[in-house]
């Protein structure tokens, strides 16, 4: 995957936890749960649906890498095949 198609794919699964979200308005190195108002359970099924829609796992540990549009992208980057 490329950096675009991965980033594509990381909007793709904020609009699946936050539909009425305009993920491409959010400001990529603001947190995102701030960003889109969402708990952590949204956040929580985030992480489980870049999982897998990438296959990257996403240990907890882990989590506070993704905070932010950039560093999720990074993140993946880094880590898919």
């Amino acid at each position: 995957m490329t950096e675009n198609q991965i980033k594509d794919t990381v909007f793709t699964a904020l609009k699946d936890v936050a539909p009425e979200a305009d993920p491409s308005s959010i400001d990529p190195d603001e947190n995102i749960q701030d960003e889109l108002d969402i708990d952590s359970i949204d956040y929580l099924n985030f992480m489980m649906g870049l999982h897998e829609k990438t296959g990257v796992d996403v240990p907890e540990r882990d989590y506070a890498k993704l905070a932010t549009i950039n560093s999720a992208v990074s993140y993946l980057v880094a880590r898919v095949g």
